[in-house]
């Protein structure tokens, strides 16, 4: 395969990626509207997905690895899992109650700018420095997220809709800081895990957190109905499995090419997109318009431009690309 359809076959497998991806918004707003306890919705996600990733990981990696991982560190593994998935989830769930899923997809876009802003307080090298271009590119996403919302909200957010914001932007940035911290521990440590083990890893150890979440379910909302059931299954299998599997084979096909890279990157702007198709063709949602709109396409410009950028910079840098990798998934 040339160099060229490479680079193309990568964005058209990393545009795939991103619909797959867009499952957790969609089908989190479905089983809000349905009347599912949020807790379930998020629950449910992770119990499920442990099983589906471990059926692929023969072919990813193998488990052997991830076990001697997680018995030499299992308290490392627990709390940054807990944290990254965890309570990323709890917060990204809650929040589908309140707000439709292109504004909760737009507005976790914010985790495109979150890795940057905790750098300083995660590393100690040349990672820790603040790029500004990148910085500015994310001030454009930043300012699309809120014109988004006072636009839906009409300017004026009540209680609920405030809360929903805090949220998901606090969601946007727990799930970099844990999958990063883990990150930097492996290097530490001097573990060698690819990708989808870092993901299957992380869904293992914050099993323990999933089963008291599922106890509070089950105690203030009795037994998930099936149609939740089988909604948070297809958040498992297309967000938590075929998505972030997907999107590893992008980045690995064109990790060395600056412009390719970047473009693969850039296809995650396609969530906001065709979250805001999928909700309106299957959820009955208002499409955003008027300032909502212009907001929306900031954020996706924004995106775009960040991703452009991030993927130039990273190619070719093992460590650049793994992070860019660990930003994606679950």
């Amino acid at each position: 395969m040339t160099m060229h359809r490479t680079a193309f076959a990568a964005v058209a497998i990393a545009l795939a990626s991103a619909l797959f991806f867009t499952a957790t918004y969609v089908l989190n707003r479905a089983m809000a509207s349905a009347g599912g306890h949020w807790a379930w919705s998020a629950a449910l996600r992770y119990l499920l997905t442990l099983p589906m990733l471990a059926l692929v990981m023969p072919w990813q990696g193998g488990l052997a690895p991830v076990w001697r991982a997680l018995r030499a560190h299992p308290w490392i593994w627990l709390a940054w899992s807990g944290i990254g998935f965890a309570l990323f989830c709890v917060c990204l769930t809650w929040a589908a109650a309140f707000a439709p899923s292109w504004l909760v997809a737009g507005t976790f876009q914010l985790t495109v700018i979150a890795g940057m802003l905790l750098a300083p307080l995660l590393y100690r090298d040349a990672r820790s420095r603040l790029p500004r271009r990148a910085l500015a590119l994310g001030g454009v996403i930043v300012l699309g997220v809120a014109i988004m919302q006072a636009g839906h909200f009409h300017g004026r957010l009540n209680a609920d809709a405030w809360l929903a914001l805090a949220s998901v932007t606090v969601a946007a940035f727990l799930y970099p800081l844990g999958n990063r911290a883990i990150l930097l521990h492996l290097e530490r440590s001097g573990e060698d895990l690819n990708a989808a083990q870092r993901v299957f890893g992380m869904t293992l150890a914050s099993q323990p957190f999933w089963w008291l979440v599922a106890a509070y379910a089950g105690s203030v909302a009795g037994a998930p109905a099936p149609m939740q059931v089988l909604l948070a299954a297809g958040v498992a299998l297309f967000a938590g499995t075929i998505a972030t599997i997907l999107f590893f084979q992008a980045t690995g096909m064109v990790r060395n090419d600056p412009a390719a890279l970047g473009a693969v990157e850039a296809m995650q702007a396609a969530e906001l997109l065709f979250s805001t198709a999928l909700g309106v063709a299957f959820l009955g949602e208002h499409a955003p318009s008027g300032s909502a709109a212009a907001g929306a396409v900031l954020v996706v410009l924004g995106i775009v431009g960040l991703g452009l950028l991030v993927g130039r910079d990273s190619a070719g840098d093992r460590r650049a690309t793994q992070t860019l990798r660990t930003d994606r998934g679950a």
